[in-house]
């Protein structure tokens, strides 16, 4: 986010942004009430917004789902996500680049005994209307893979992470 900052890239926050990164880095934001709110102020967002990152948190999946072991909620949660992604996807112009991930995961078995963090690795979907077909970028070796393409994506570097931009631009 700092070398976002320090490049001009603005950076508009949508969810818990501000406050996960205590302002750093995010020039403007928005709260939101539920995954529902978020994906209706991101719609906006995109449309309002021509340039910069716009980095949204979907609250619901992790606070009353996955950490609750609400497994019946979480898929319901991830269908009307779905629906609501299909209606947005259309929205992005061909040089927009779309990443969906999570921070961590929960293992949403409630047979597993713990509600914390419990699992390491998490999906990244990413998405370039104007880049084809899409690639597997396989098992990253750092979540900082994420921060390097989109700092790569802004013309900047982060001292962390392999960008995998080339790999979904081809």
């Amino acid at each position: 986010m700092d070398v976002l900052a320090e490049n001009k890239v603005p950076v508009f926050g949508i969810g818990k942004i501000h406050d996960i990164y205590n302002g750093r880095g995010v020039e403007d934001y928005v709260t939101t009430k539920s995954n529902t709110d978020g994906m209706e102020k991101l719609t906006v967002a995109l449309k309002e917004r021509a340039a910069g990152l716009i980095f949204c948190n979907l609250v619901d999946f992790d606070m009353l789902y996955g950490h609750r072991k609400d497994v019946e909620g979480f898929a319901k949660s991830l269908e009307e996500f779905d629906r609501q992604l299909a209606a947005y996807l259309p929205l992005l112009k061909p040089s927009d680049l779309l990443m969906i991930t999570a921070d961590h995961g929960c293992d949403p078995d409630p047979r597993w005994e713990t509600t914390d963090h419990s699992r390491e690795y998490v999906p990244i979907l990413a998405y370039s209307p104007g880049h084809g077909a899409g690639v597997r970028l396989g098992v990253r070796e750092t979540l900082a893979d994420m921060g390097q393409t989109i700092a790569e994506n802004f013309g900047a570097n982060i001292p962390h992470g392999k960008s995998f931009l080339g790999e979904i631009s081809r």
